[in-house]
């Protein structure tokens, strides 16, 4: 077993299998025993629970029978569709639910060999960025000889069963599966990346741009090994499983089983006036009850595509729950929908890479401001600063950038009252180019992206940055709640994100000799304009050198222009106070840069605030002689090492 799997409750499923074995008997899990404690918390079934085995149940017991489908699943009378929905959408990609059932071959029923079946199973979770291993025994509820929760259309197939009861111990109870997202739970059998995205919020069913836009973005998901699910919102006019006019489920998770983008023949361009068709196939977990709109089983259209049309388009007639749509009608019916980002980080791959970057972090609470860890939302303008701060790099001229900021499973403290996800997200703010340490106020720094607040497990955020040096930072929403975190970074190339943890720069050995740091200055360079023309067509290629002791940060080069707009931030803590800060531009030339002016800064505390625009001279003093072109600069200076 590979050593990154972490082993919940400590339990070893090939020692505690050898022992059975050894013993003749069948195994009994201590940690999720076959008893009342482990079906509920709070609710008790309406009738009495029985606990049995499989083989109490059938004949013929496997995990497996044909192989695993995403129609082998049916919700019982736990209200978990969400937890069926995921398994529908695992049920579709042999590499993941491989890896939730490892060594399926080993673990299923030997009809030849009996005696090697001591009635235990081991899944697979992947549970807060590791991977974590459940073992469970194979003791079912069911009421009169039937399972009463997840079961297979087919008798005696038993693996959707037993990975939801390896789910409910992880989860502390089945109660505790009442009710949840299938997000979380396809994140849970992956490591995915989850986002949500509300239809009616987005106006996806009427702006047809934005339709298109995600029809292209599913399906690439969908190539790409991506899971995705989908549900209709409970309103204030409608009930849970209410069923709509058009046959769909209100409040009921549905897995997206596949996506096509047809091009049809000149036949079907006649029956259906359009050269393509945009369909999405779903599966309702319950096993039937489907859509009745255009498309549906036995509607119109179908009757206008002839056999080896539908054999092409991989169309199933049987009312088994699955059922294609347009892409429009189901932006137009469905609310909600999560989409699971199986996002490659493998470099032996033909498509986009990522790089990736887990932090595993805790908002935690301290009277002491600068220890204090848990701030609250950007609006607790005091506060905000006292959250876990991350710093990262962008060092392309930009880069697409993923985000994911997921908290602990709550469904454990269900039992407390306290299961609710909290309110989550993050901020982005693009800081100076060498901050190495704390934020502490605002005021150069732009707030570039800001995800959504929501109380779900993952919040996500997808954006296009420029180049530079960003802070991210995770927060609740409400200030002084405590819980853990990860946080994960994809990039196109090394993003370097880690945690800012000092306040100010560390006092070594090296400060007693050559002095600690008395000054913090901080400087945004906005633009330079009016500067001298260096080519033919009256253009410059023009960048800005800042220099401060013996440190010298240099911003990016603008093309073709004597007017730049640079907008780059730099922070120094200085030791020799006395010694000015020099902005210089510079023209970037292939052989040889030259100097086009500068501008000396005393940066002292009392200098103004606002915005300056300041001449540029040649080089020497601040009083040397003119040269075409200003800066337009905004300078902080304090005295107190910790304020900016």
């Amino acid at each position: 077993m590979s050593s990154s799997v972490q082993l919940f409750r400590d339990q070893k499923y090939h020692k505690l299998k050898g022992k059975c074995i050894q013993q003749r008997r069948l195994f009994e899990d201590p940690e999720f025993p076959a008893s009342d404690e482990s079906l509920f918390y709070q609710t008790a079934p309406s009738r009495k629970v029985e606990w049995k085995r499989p083989k109490d149940l059938c004949e013929d017991p496997h995990l497996f029978v044909n192989g695993i489908s995403s129609h082998d699943l049916h919700q019982g009378t736990l209200g978990n569709c969400w937890f069926v929905a995921a398994c529908s959408c695992l049920a579709l990609r042999e590499t993941l639910w491989q890896q939730v059932i490892p060594d399926f071959n080993e673990q299923e029923w030997d009809a030849k060999n009996p005696e090697k079946y001591a009635g235990i199973f081991r899944f697979r979770f992947w549970c807060f960025g590791e991977w974590t291993e459940v073992v469970v025994d194979d003791l079912l509820p069911t009421v009169d000889g039937k399972l009463i929760y997840c079961h297979s259309n087919v008798k005696n197939e038993f693996w959707s069963a037993l990975l939801e009861k390896a789910y409910a111990k992880l989860a502390g109870s089945y109660e505790a599966l009442d009710g949840g997202s299938a997000a979380d739970a396809i994140v849970d059998f992956t490591g995915a990346v989850a986002e949500s995205i509300d239809l009616v919020q987005g106006k996806y069913g009427e702006i047809i741009s934005e339709q298109m836009k995600l029809f292209e973005d599913l399906l690439k998901v969908h190539k790409r090994g991506g899971l995705i699910s989908c549900y209709i919102a409970v309103s204030s006019g409608s009930t849970n499983e209410a069923e709509t006019e058009m046959g769909l489920v209100v409040g009921h998770a549905y897995a997206v089983t596949a996506i096509r983008k047809l091009r049809l023949g000149e036949r079907l361009v006649f029956s259906f006036k359009a050269e393509k068709l945009f369909m999405i196939r779903l599966r309702n977990p319950w096993g039937k009850r489907e859509w009745n709109g255009p498309w549906s089983d036995n509607s119109e259209e179908w009757k206008k595509v002839n056999n080896s049309e539908r054999k092409s388009l991989g169309l199933t007639l049987e009312n088994d729950g699955e059922f294609w749509m347009t892409f429009e009608d189901w932006c137009k019916n469905f609310t909600d929908v999560d989409i699971c980002r199986i996002v490659n980080t493998s470099y032996f791959s033909i498509h986009k890479t990522w790089e990736k970057k887990m932090m595993h972090g805790a908002w935690a609470k301290n009277s002491e401001p600068l220890l204090n860890r848990s701030g609250g939302c950007f609006d607790n303008r005091e506060t905000f600063l006292q959250n876990p701060q991350y710093v990262f790099d962008v060092k392309k001229t930009e880069d697409k950038v993923l985000v994911s900021l997921q908290q602990e499973d709550r469904r454990k403290y269900k039992k407390e009252g306290k299961g609710d996800s909290i309110p989550i997200g993050f901020e982005i703010l693009k800081v100076e180019d060498n901050r190495s340490c704390r934020l502490h106020k605002l005021t150069v720094q732009e707030r570039v992206a800001t995800s959504p607040y929501i109380n779900t497990r993952t919040v996500f955020l997808k954006r296009i940055l420029k180049q530079g040096r960003y802070v991210l930072i995770p927060t609740t929403y409400h200030p002084g709640i405590i819980t853990k975190f990860i946080l994960r970074l994809f990039t196109d190339v090394p993003s370097k994100l880690r945690e800012l943890k000092a306040d100010k720069p560390k006092m070594t050995c090296w400060s007693l000799l050559c002095g600690y740091p008395r000054r913090v200055t901080q400087i945004k360079i906005h633009s330079a304009e009016g500067l001298q023309k260096q080519d033919r067509s009256g253009g410059a290629d023009p960048y800005v050198l800042i220099k401060c002791e013996n440190q010298n940060i240099r911003s990016s080069v603008q093309h073709d222009t004597t007017s730049a707009i640079f907008d780059t931030q730099v922070i120094f803590y200085r030791k020799n106070i006395d010694s000015p800060i020099i902005v210089q531009v510079w023209n970037s030339n292939v052989l040889c840069d030259r100097f086009l002016g500068q501008a000396v800064l005393a940066a002292l505390p009392s200098d103004p605030r606002e915005e300056q625009t300041l001449q540029l001279r040649g080089r020497g003093s601040r009083e040397a002689a003119e040269v075409p072109g200003h800066i337009t600069v905004k300078v902080f200076s304090s005295d107190d090492l910790v304020e900016l």
